[in-house]
């Protein structure tokens, strides 16, 4: 349940609007998700976070479905229900195939696994992984 009010387009400022403008031309969509209308509230906080997602997740040396399947990957890391669901809905909308889906599921499922008996054993990181490693 939200914690803040989810506005309208009829209760958005005008600093809100014009980004709420923005991200409707850069995603060629009517649809604002309820993410963008509860920082809405702070029109600061929503350019600011705006323009981060829009350079991060920008065409670039990683294709745009990888970005979004590493969205999904990291928010099952941090619990946030909300971003597996919009980004695994954006990464299928980006061609994610029901395989690729479940790869990356398995993925997920063993880093943790693997991440908390590294943790838990405290092994020490190889010498050979080490960027300044003797080759």
């Amino acid at each position: 349940m939200s914690t803040v009010k989810l506005l309208s387009d009829d209760e958005l400022s005008g600093e809100a609007r014009a980004i709420f403008d923005d991200i409707r031309k850069v995603r060629q969509s009517d649809f604002v998700n309820n993410f963008w209308r509860a920082l809405a509230h702070d029109p600061k906080t929503l350019r600011r976070t705006w323009e981060s997602v829009k350079e991060v997740m920008a065409p670039g040396a990683l294709d745009p479905k990888i970005k979004e399947m590493l969205y999904v990957a990291v928010s099952v890391a941090h619990g946030c229900s909300y971003c597996i669901h919009s980004h695994t809905a954006s990464a299928r909308a980006k061609g994610m195939t029901e395989a690729e889906y479940g790869e990356m599921l398995a993925i997920i499922g063993m880093a943790a696994e693997t991440n908390r008996l590294v943790t838990a054993l405290g092994v020490p990181i190889d010498e050979a992984f080490l960027v300044d490693a003797a080759e």
